[in-house]
């Protein structure tokens, strides 16, 4: 192919190289000079023009394209009409896209002139999604270089369809998991698998326990699930750990433990008969992407995976930035000391305590938001911010007298996140962590806030604080600096509790012995019983004695 400029006169029949926009004229790149366009541009002032000519056995940019496009296409694989020397190339099915790697690289090598982009080999595609793009640089190549090219032509890209419709979930239990993970874990699968077309069509839930998870497996074989997905109520430590013991007890073979995947190091793959079989590593849980995903669509999509796949997921699979993968920058903020703060979420209407703000009812004769933040105050957290929202004049006269910050949230009627949003959208940014009161419980103490503060520690993964006894998780919860961006996403009339369940690798549990932790005010009865009960302790006397002498009184 001829290139260069060349007087107006002998452009006749050459392709413009470069787009020219002059008053009254057009001109697009590609565009076949033809005497009517000569004419138009030398009306405009042109003398010459930098123009593109094919000489006898070159191939037109789109014919090539076109060419290749369509050699590389394998199984479910369409490509689109060649346009200006591209031809992109479509998935025609739902799944999980296969390159031959090797293929595309040996195409791309021949000459600069053809190339070919793909997407990463495994990814998920949906129908009609672009896969690849074949472009061929020039207007034309020649014949020569085509010839290379289709030398080597094979099918390179094919989308492996989803091939398995039916899924067993196993969910082990083990004290103190709460009922409401499993059923957010259920939630998310099989929304992960639905996507896919697969349906949960066995769910169990058994003992954390070897023969536990042997039974589960054996009755998802017994029912034709085509795969089995293991939750763990603690995660797999080892090939000889319960979910893999389990497996081998039910006749099964552990394939691969661990992954070069992070999130996801902890998958276990397994099978039993022709059953896959995944011990699911505690990030699945969450529906954000990671390595989980990448091992489960290829098994739906019925495509083997042996342990040289997993092992080569290394490069890449440190996947994006995320909240439990401490930074530097933040690791410095959570280590500086005083700089956790308390955020006092007290903007609620309190509409189980009809006819009064609940918050400013007093227990012995002090309003229950001002013990709260009085605690938070003895604490050695600072700054104390207090979100406000319903009756805001009622909470500030409540705390009269005390150094904190007031933030009034005037959409505190959407639900609780809009304040929690308030609050961490006050902190100053050299606060590394914040400890998240709820202003109807009055008996937080100040050690319980400094113990959750400094259980989140620079560099170690602990991210969120949360007080335990008994396997029961109370509040206040301390969330790190780099859950703030996960707090600030919340919305609707829920809290953050669910954000706990999405970071549980980030969960550091703090144990606690009294009830502070799990004494909240709802209603006046409440409210009463707390002030009998801590009147019948402080007189050495049983609380129902008291409340039943006040009840007889009252008769």
């Amino acid at each position: 192919m001829k290139f260069g400029a060349v007087p107006l006169d002998e452009a006749l029949d050459a392709v413009a190289v470069h787009s020219v926009r002059l008053p009254g004229i057009e001109l697009r790149k590609g565009t076949l000079l033809n005497p009517a366009v000569i004419e138009r541009l030398r009306e405009a002032g042109i003398t010459d023009i930098v123009v593109a000519r094919p000489e006898p056995g070159d191939i037109d940019e789109n014919e090539a394209a076109a060419t290749v496009a369509a050699a590389i296409s394998g199984t479910n694989v369409v490509p689109d009409d060649a346009f200006t020397g591209r031809a992109n190339i479509r998935a025609a099915v739902a799944g999980v896209l296969v390159v031959d790697r090797a293929a595309v690289d040996a195409l791309n090598a021949v000459d600069e002139a053809v190339t070919l982009a793909t997407l990463p080999d495994y990814r998920p595609v949906r129908a009609g999604e672009m896969i690849g793009t074949v472009k061929i640089i020039p207007f034309a190549i020649p014949a020569s270089t085509m010839q290379a090219v289709e030398a080597m032509m094979t099918p390179m890209l094919r989308v492996a369809n989803y091939r398995l419709k039916t899924a067993s979930v196993i969910s082990t239990l083990l004290p103190g998991l709460p009922e409401k993970i499993i059923a957010k874990t259920l939630r998310v699968t099989a929304s992960r698998l639905a996507s896919a077309g697969v349906a949960i069509t066995d769910e169990q839930r058994v003992s954390h326990s070897t023969h536990g998870v042997a039974d589960g497996l054996r009755h998802a074989v017994a029912t034709g699930a085509e795969i089995a997905l293991v939750f763990g109520a603690s995660a797999i430590a080892d090939r000889r750990d319960v979910i893999p013991a389990g497996i081998e007890a039910a006749g099964g073979v552990v394939e691969h433990f661990g992954m070069p995947v992070d999130p996801g190091n902890l998958l276990l793959l397994g099978r039993i008969g022709a059953m896959p079989v995944i011990g699911a590593p505690g990030c699945a849980r969450s529906p954000r992407e990671n390595g989980f995903d990448w091992i489960l669509r290829r098994l739906l999509a019925g495509l083997a995976v042996s342990r040289s796949d997993v092992t080569s997921l290394g490069v890449g699979g440190l996947l994006m930035e995320i909240p439990t993968r401490p930074q530097p920058r933040e690791s410095a903020a959570l280590s500086s000391p005083g700089r956790a703060a308390v955020v006092v979420l007290a903007a609620g209407r309190g509409t189980r305590m009809p006819h009064a703000n609940k918050l400013a009812a007093t227990l012995h004769g002090e309003p229950l938001v001002r013990l709260a933040v009085q605690s938070a105050l003895v604490a050695s957290s600072s700054p104390v911010i207090v979100v406000t929202g319903h009756e805001p004049e009622k909470v500030k006269a409540a705390l009269e007298g005390l150094d904190v910050t007031f933030v009034h949230n005037p959409d505190y009627g959407e639900g609780l996140s809009t304040s929690l949003k308030a609050g961490i959208a006050a902190l100053p940014e050299d606060v590394g962590a914040a400890v998240v009161v709820l202003g109807d419980m009055p008996r937080v103490s100040p050690a319980l806030i400094d113990m959750l503060a400094g259980a989140l520690k620079a560099g170690s993964g602990q991210l969120i604080a949360v007080p335990v006894r008994e396997g029961r998780r109370g509040n206040p919860v301390a969330w790190a600096r780099q859950l703030f961006p996960a707090l600030m996403a919340l919305s609707g009339d829920v809290g953050a509790r669910h954000l706990i369940a999405d970071y549980a690798e980030a969960v550091v549990e703090v144990p606690v012995e009294d009830d502070g932790a799990f004494t909240d005010i709802d209603t006046r009865d409440e409210l009463e019983m707390l002030e009998l009960h801590e009147i019948a302790m402080r007189s050495n006397i049983d609380a129902s004695i008291a409340l039943d002498g006040m009840e007889s009184e009252d008769a």
